[in-house]
């Protein structure tokens, strides 16, 4: 426990991290053109509200912003507007903004148009909001997520996911000297910063419903492995589980209340189920194969996990109150890391078909399952709050590196940092 505190508290000297370097390699048929033009702000407000908003739209691979090279006039005022100088240039839907001084921070005001409504006053204005504040110069990128999100969500009916964060483990350096960080960073790469470093394997990091705390694993001062939770906004760092043989695979309950695990110091590897206030703890499985990789369904309802109890590492399911077990997975040579949707209708996981590993998603009222990974080792699927999307791992030209895929398969990316990046877990939404 010490040492892994002692590890923690030497993040602050560390060198900087690379920012996810985030690429569209594959986008919708036809993405819809829209515009964000630069904000009227102060002159010391260093942060682009309007670059950061067009990145995060442009990123989705929904939509494509217009170079600002491109535009033939640069509005912040519905009043300025010249909707036939856009209709040109082949957009469909206009941003134009301003920001303010208050306080000790700023508050930015905006409005979405539809450039083809602009003979109709009770069309034309798509969304408009004013005041949304930001008290620090730290918190003004997160403006600027929360204002795409709102665009996203009024032309998408889906709710935007640019606000959110990204925790992983990565694994820096040679065999003798490697360093091992989780890292927590925005859902466009930026500001990348380790809630923990080790020289011993981090593996699993997890979020809690609420976002304020990641359980993840880690090895105590004797090199055992243990369960440790940790809150990043005040450094508190708990070791939640430590018996002896395998302390594996934690995941949240969706009222945050419980945390399912992997145990071994019974028998063979089990799935328990501990309460967080009370660390009471029940057995959910007792087979002699080794089961682990518990997800919680988001009614709590059911628990599905990994069994090799038939041949092969295939998923299952339990309910959270224990019983019988049943198979959920029959294609493909395995099916391992399941992870329900937000709405509980289907499941992403990694199927082995083949020779190729790659993320599926699994309908589960059909049983249906679908590729939506190219291969050949696509690993840690989790998806985004929203149910949009799909983060996980592939393997990249200098190792394992981040990847995301649109739940039609259609849109998919690359997000790129030196070193392994290995198993990512989307936050829900912040509170």
């Amino acid at each position: 426990m010490k040492k892994l505190i002692a590890l923690f508290l030497l993040v602050a000297g560390a060198p900087a991290f690379a920012d996810l370097d985030i690429t569209v390699t594959s986008g919708a048929t036809a993405p819809t053109p829209i515009a964000v033009v630069p904000f009227a702000q102060p002159a010391d407000v260093s942060v682009d509200l309007a670059q950061i908003i067009g990145a995060d739209l442009d990123r989705s691979g929904i939509f494509k912003t217009l170079p600002r090279t491109d535009m033939l006039e640069k509005p912040t005022d519905v009043a300025q507007v010249n909707f036939r100088n856009w209709q040109t240039l082949g957009q469909q839907d206009l941003v134009i903004g301003t920001v303010t001084r208050v306080g000790g921070g700023i508050a930015a005001s905006f409005r979405l148009l539809d450039v083809y409504h602009s003979d109709d006053p009770a069309h034309v204005l798509l969304l408009g909001k004013d005041g949304i504040s930001a008290s620090d110069p730290a918190r003004y990128r997160l403006l600027a997520h929360q204002i795409a999100d709102l665009i996203y969500e009024r032309l998408t009916g889906v709710r935007g996911y640019f606000s959110t964060q990204f925790a992983y483990v990565t694994a820096v350096g040679s065999k003798d000297s490697r360093r091992y960080q989780v890292i927590v960073a925005d859902a466009d790469g930026e500001g990348p910063h380790a809630i923990a470093t080790s020289r011993d394997p981090l593996m699993s990091p997890t979020w809690s419903p609420d976002g304020k705390r990641i359980a993840y694993v880690g090895y105590d001062r004797s090199g055992n492995s243990a369960i440790y939770v940790q809150t990043p906004a005040t450094g508190d760092l708990k070791k939640f589980v430590g018996e002896r043989g395998i302390n594996g695979s934690p995941s949240f309950s969706p009222d945050g209340r419980q945390l399912a695990v992997t145990l071994s110091f019974e028998h063979n590897p089990d799935i328990y189920v501990i309460d967080m206030a009370t660390s009471a703890r029940r057995r959910l499985t007792t087979d002699s194969s080794i089961d682990t990789e518990a997800s919680w369904s988001p009614d709590g309802r059911t628990i599905a996990f990994i069994s090799d109890r038939g041949g092969s590492p295939q998923i299952y399911t339990v309910s959270a109150s224990g019983g019988e077990q049943k198979r959920l997975t029959f294609q493909g040579k395995r099916n391992e890391k399941p992870v329900y949707s937000p709405d509980g209708k289907s499941m992403a996981l990694v199927n082995l078909d083949s020779s190729s590993y790659r993320i599926a998603l699994l309908d589960l009222a059909s049983g249906t399952l679908k590729t939506l990974s190219d291969g050949p080792l696509d690993e840690s699927p989790s998806f985004a709050p929203n149910g949009v999307a799909v983060i996980y791992t592939k393997q990249g030209r200098q190792g394992s590196e981040l990847a995301m895929v649109s739940l039609d398969g259609r849109i998919k990316q690359s997000l790129r940092q030196p070193g392994d990046v290995r198993e990512p877990a989307w936050s829900p939404y912040l509170q």
